[in-house]
């Protein structure tokens, strides 16, 4: 079937034409459901803009089929809390005019493989789409028998006919041909079986062919969702709608000659053809459709193989985070592109520029990132806390701090509010697990929430942690409990110098093996605490010398370099082995490091000690 266009003069979309005619005198809409990513956005009204375009979806092609809500860059207000007045989502809707190749049902897969090529083969929008309307249940395929397949002699007219069998299945009959019952005619049948009495005592025949009520919420809510739009649910994110023609004058036109002998071949498969493909017709569409539309069509008027004209229409859920940003944000303005998720919390880090539209992202961070991210929270101003605290806006979302984060299968609480906590650090943490041997025994200074210090009492012997902020120390006591691991750690609230010293001045404590220091503004300042540790001992006694794993910030030129020197100069010491690593780049210019060594023996036994 082919569908003609014209252009109006004073729009740059098609408008159809004339149609052959069909059975329904709506459109019908068909849901698509799909899963990944997709193209750059920005506003333009130009076919010949849109002939320059990449391949794929965009906000610059196709057409708003809602002029009242045009897109365009919003005016910055940091004081508007209104999140639903930032913008309209109707205003990111696009409509696309494609070609499609109506086939049936059971043939739409090896069609797919043998066409791919050609065909839309957008992010997120799946090639096959559904027709409402011609579907059909699998165990009533069979009483529908086509005319073309019924010709043999032996097979009389009566029993050819769909309508007999159909008979016999609504009235109960179907038995004597072998077929079973359906559920409701089955427990109709049980039902005339049994009196009053009893069907009392056989309740359960009133579950027969019952349909479930989870089944039945699910149906209300799609219904509820689905009232705007012809059906689109909350969770769909395109519709294609098959353009019919609109019948105008003599109605005899719906039975012309063109209809004879045409009927019902059963269900039905869009195979949506590339955009390239839309405005053409069968004589100039690739050989390899040709191909199809002759092999299994051919010529007969009555061929389920056919070419139609539709309609795309992408929503607002479409459109992922970048793509919307985009077209939001100002001209040659950065667009935010990632951020830490904690838990439920999407932790930003905006520059200066995105200030004024810092309610804008966070919407559409919020929206893109559901029902995961519930929160959106910006970091207002530097680390600069001894209890390494963030100053946190919240800019959409509910206003919980408290969240959950699972990593290295331990579950943690954590509140950003009083607490520190980077998920960006977990890949560095399983890295120096795999140090730990089961017979370690594992002093964590600054312990924080209990990241490093939990993982560890999976794995070794036992675990000392310790943290400066009260706050931490509770969620770490917490945490310990939580997974089960409070007999395996013992937890402290003291200052990092004190701890050290207590620890391995203690004869009650066991012998560390393992130090880690994660405090990389600071970390390597408190390294003095190790000068004289063991100057009570005896040498010959052969204790066991720790080793230790400190962090720390760069902006040197020659991080490693820089970073050696300042634990030299903490240590007092110049000949030691020291196996530096860079972590990751946490500023332009300014690298996070990792320092493993073990002290060095004339530093544990030195007789020059640390001021506590």
């Amino acid at each position: 079937m082919l569908i003609k266009f014209i252009f109006r003069p004073h729009s740059l979309h098609p408008t159809i034409l004339s149609l052959p005619p069909r059975f329904f005198p709506k459109p019908l809409i068909l849901s698509l459901f799909s899963t990944t990513t997709a193209a750059v956005a920005s506003v333009s009204s130009t076919l010949d803009h849109q002939q320059t375009l990449p391949y794929g979806p965009s906000l610059r092609k196709g057409h708003n089929p809602s002029p009242n809500f045009p897109l365009s860059h919003p005016h910055p207000s940091s004081e508007q809390e209104n999140e639903s007045n930032l913008f309209n989502e109707d205003s990111f809707t696009r409509v696309f005019d494609l070609a499609a190749l109506r086939v049936p049902s059971e043939r739409c897969f090896l069609l797919e493989n043998r066409l791919r090529g050609h065909l839309l083969n957008w992010p997120r929008i799946r090639n096959i789409a559904r027709v409402p309307g011609d579907e059909i249940d699998d165990d009533l395929k069979d009483l529908f028998i086509n005319p073309s397949n019924s010709n043999n002699s032996d097979v009389s007219d009566s029993d050819n006919d769909p309508l007999v069998a159909l008979n016999r299945r609504i009235y109960g009959k179907a038995e004597g041909d072998g077929e079973p019952l359906s559920p409701v005619l089955y427990r109709d049948k049980l039902a005339r079986t049994f009196n009053s009495k009893g069907f009392v005592r056989f309740r359960n025949l009133a579950k027969i062919s019952r349909p479930k009520k989870v089944k039945k919420k699910k149906e209300d809510g799609k219904k509820e969702e689905g009232g705007k739009k012809g059906g689109i649910g909350r969770n769909e994110m395109a519709v294609v709608e098959v353009v019919e023609e609109e019948i105008e004058g003599d109605v005899s036109r719906l039975l012309g000659a063109e209809f004879k002998g045409k009927r019902w071949q059963g269900p039905t498969r869009l195979l949506l053809l590339d955009e390239t493909y839309a405005d053409k017709g069968i004589d100039d569409m690739p050989e390899a459709i040709k191909a199809v539309l002759k092999e299994y069509g051919g010529d007969t008027k009555d061929s389920a193989f056919e070419l139609v004209k539709c309609k795309l229409t992408l929503f607002y859920s479409y459109w992922q985070m970048n793509e919307v940003l985009e077209a939001m944000l100002p001209n040659g303005m950065i667009v935010p592109s990632s951020f830490e998720t904690v838990g439920h919390i999407a932790h930003l880090n905006l520059r200066e520029e995105h200030l004024p539209y810092k309610k804008i992202v966070a919407k559409v961070v919020l929206d893109k990132n559901k029902p995961k991210i519930q929160t959106v929270v910006n970091k207002t101003d530097v680390i600069h806390n001894d209890y390494r605290t963030m100053q946190l806006e919240i800019l959409a979302g509910n206003h919980s701090l408290v969240t959950s984060v699972v990593e290295n299968g331990l579950r943690f609480h954590v509140d950003l509010a009083t607490v520190y906590w980077n998920s960006r650090l977990s890949t560095e943490r399983q890295r120096l697990l795999n140090y730990f041997m089961h017979d370690d025994v594992v002093c964590d200074v600054f312990a924080g929430v209990g990241p490093i210090a939990l993982a560890a009492a999976k794995k070794v012997k036992h675990v000392y942690a310790n943290d400066l902020n009260p706050y931490a120390v509770d969620y770490l006591e917490r945490n310990s409990v939580l997974n089960k691991l409070e007999r395996k750690i013992e937890i402290f609230n003291m200052d990092g110098r004190r701890f050290i010293d207590t620890i391995f001045a203690s004869q009650k404590t066991r012998p560390v093996t393992q130090v880690v220091m994660n405090l990389p503004n600071d970390a390597a300042e408190f390294l003095d605490a190790f000068r004289g540790i063991f100057r009570k001992h005896h040498k010959d006694r052969g204790y066991t010398l720790p080793r230790i794993h400190v962090y720390g910030f760069s902006k040197a030129q020659d991080p490693e370099f820089d970073f050696h020197e300042r634990i030299r100069i903490a240590l007092s010491e110049v000949a030691f082995d020291v196996e530096m690593r860079k972590v990751r780049l946490v500023a332009p210019g300014k690298w996070m490091l990792c320092a493993s060594f073990i002290l060095p023996e004339c530093v544990a036994y030195s007789k020059t000690v640390s001021i506590l």
